[in-house]
């Protein structure tokens, strides 16, 4: 039956004596009694069965078996101060996976986002996770669940807004060149990408127009409950799709889609940031909030 490792203040004290071949001066050094100091190295000789050290009036020297055991406990004391010295290092660089929960929609804005976060940070490692349900972050072991939409009180989570979204409207070039759009009245006869909600509800677009707020169920030509297939719907061409801002942004700026009727835009939800609560905020997870909030700062007009 294996025995439980000796005290490490044992250890320690039966080095501190070894290097000043007195136990007087260790325990100077340790900040104790002679009388405590003896007792820890005889508790270690107990221990291990033999004698470490041969005592005189005049002299404190190793003995045979204490030399081998000096060998084994510096490089044990030595091995935890290394390994004390990395963790402390850890604490304070930014280290480690950090798991993040995002919509769909958002994958190709977050993606060159987490690229810059790795050359400058190249010890943190992003896991990605992309869907459009209400992930339960704290049981699924996420460190940061990006979130689109009022959110229901949570007292596990910290959260941190990020940006309020526009809604516009945007379609691809192909579409356009068949259907012209000059004005809000063109959108009733145009088709559309609907996007069906988890509670099966067909959206609808919301206009502003003239000083007021309406809404318009399109003709559908494709229905997707899918962020990402929403706008890839609308990048090739299948009608007109209502779209976060800053989701369309790259697509706008690649040529992919035109934005619609800028006017027309509507202020939709925040976005938050979530953060499990209850443990200091590693750096690596404080990383990572950052650049989010650098990504949506300040909010951009299309």
């Amino acid at each position: 039956m294996s025995r439980s490792a000796p005290p490490l203040h044992d250890i320690a004290t039966f080095v501190s004596v070894a290097q000043n071949a007195s136990f007087t001066r260790a325990a100077e050094q340790l900040g104790t009694n002679k009388s405590n100091v003896g007792k820890a190295v005889q508790r270690l000789e107990n221990r291990l069965g033999t004698r470490l050290f041969q005592r005189t009036t005049r002299a404190v020297r190793l003995t045979e078996d204490g030399e081998t055991y000096l060998e084994a406990a510096r490089a044990a004391l030595e091995g935890l101060s290394e390994a004390e010295v990395a963790l402390s290092a850890r604490r304070d660089e930014p280290n480690g996976r950090v798991r993040i929960d995002a919509p769909i929609g958002f994958g190709r804005l977050l993606l060159p986002m987490l690229a810059a976060l790795r050359t400058e940070y190249p010890k943190v490692l992003p896991e990605l996770s992309l869907n459009d349900r209400q992930s339960d972050a704290v049981g699924e072991g996420f460190d940061v669940v990006v979130r689109a939409g009022e959110l229901p009180p949570d007292s596990d989570m910290t959260v941190r807004k990020l940006y309020d979204i526009r809604l516009g409207l945007f379609a691809a070039p192909t579409y356009l060149a068949r259907n012209p759009i000059h004005s809000v009245a063109d959108l009733r006869e145009a088709e559309g990408v609907v996007f069906r909600s988890g509670s099966g509800q067909l959206r609808p677009w919301t206009i502003h127009e003239s000083g007021r707020t309406f809404q318009i169920a399109p003709k559908p030509s494709l229905i997707t409950g899918d962020g990402r297939a929403y706008v890839e719907a609308a990048i090739n061409g299948f009608g007109i799709a209502q779209i976060y801002d800053r989701v369309a942004e790259p697509h706008v700026a690649s040529g992919e889609l035109v934005h619609l009727l800028p006017d027309a835009d509507v202020k939709g939800p925040p976005v938050h940031a979530l953060i499990p609560v209850g443990r200091r905020m590693p750096p690596k997870t404080r990383v990572v909030i950052e650049a989010l909030a650098n990504l949506f700062r300040p909010p951009t007009r299309i």
